[in-house]
């Protein structure tokens, strides 16, 4: 994998990351991670097809598999801390 797919994926990973620290209460949905990602949802949906393989988020599709919602896994939120900081 390239730096520049390697810095695409950590920048989702960020978005994520303050995404659940502002509104924990609140699951990040495909549709706000793709506007706040600044991402084609397509292009979204293949990078987190990478982070979900790796073990760093976890994606749950509504019935229809259009939309659904997108958390860090334990991982996930360790490197998204260590990214931040």
């Amino acid at each position: 994998m390239d730096d520049e797919a390697l810095a695409a994926l950590g920048g989702i990973l960020a978005v994520l990351w303050r995404g659940e620290t502002a509104r924990p209460d609140k699951p990040c949905s495909l549709a706000w991670l793709s506007k706040q990602s600044q991402r084609p949802m397509s292009t979204l949906r293949r990078q987190l097809s990478t982070l979900e393989q790796a073990g760093l988020v976890m994606v749950a599709r509504d019935e229809e598999g259009i939309g659904g919602t997108v958390a860090l896994s334990a991982a996930g939120r360790q490197l998204a801390a260590t990214l931040d900081a």
